[in-house]
């Protein structure tokens, strides 16, 4: 039987059910059967977003970058971002990738009026009261290794939190973290695919 969740991922929890360095794991949250998986995956300190499947086809059509799909995050940066600096990301900006540089496709950025309502982050965020911060949000259609960090960073605004709040129509709208949402196929295919 093909089984399909959308979890929010906590921060600092392994995207993978296998233990490894002592560190939490999707396996510390989430109970599902030995042949789900993670579709793709988030850092140990981003959040948000994960789809778990046991469903093949399901993990070649988001994974494959022939069949680029949006995916929004929501990112608190370092420092106070304006319309000019978020403009700086949407043609693309080059990061390295494997040790090489690398041109990030074309992006939408807009900064948020006001914080956005997220949960609360365990650990929280540092906070620093002479340095201020903003909230981004990236929508980009490919997921290189820490991409969003490294765009931000190469605009001057390194990333403070971020969290994945959708792929195509699929949201974390109303979960928590380490909250969990059996979903149907119907459902799952007809919110990335149509």
């Amino acid at each position: 039987m093909l089984l399909y969740f959308i979890i929010y991922k906590p921060f600092q929890v392994l995207s993978q059910f296998t233990p490894e360095g002592g560190k939490r794991t999707l396996k510390d949250y989430f109970p599902v059967p030995s042949d789900v998986y993670p579709v793709g995956r988030l850092d140990y300190d981003s959040e948000g977003l994960l789809l778990l499947t046991n469903d093949k086809q399901l993990n070649y059509r988001l994974l494959d970058p022939r069949f680029a799909h949006e995916r929004e995050y929501w990112v608190q940066v370092e420092g106070t971002i304006d319309e000019a600096g978020a403009r700086k990301l949407e043609p693309g900006v080059i990061i390295t990738v494997d040790g090489k540089p690398y041109r990030t496709k074309p992006c939408k950025a807009i900064v948020f009026d006001r914080p956005p309502a997220v949960p609360e982050r365990n650990p929280p965020i540092r906070y620093r009261k002479n340095v201020p911060d903003s909230w981004l949000k990236l929508l980009l259609t490919e997921g290189k290794n820490r991409q969003v960090r490294k765009m931000t960073a190469q605009a001057g605004f390194p990333t403070l939190r971020l969290i994945r709040y959708r792929i195509e129509r699929l949201t974390i709208e109303g979960l928590q973290p380490g909250d969990m949402r059996a979903l149907s196929r119907s459902e799952i295919y007809s919110s990335l695919f149509s």
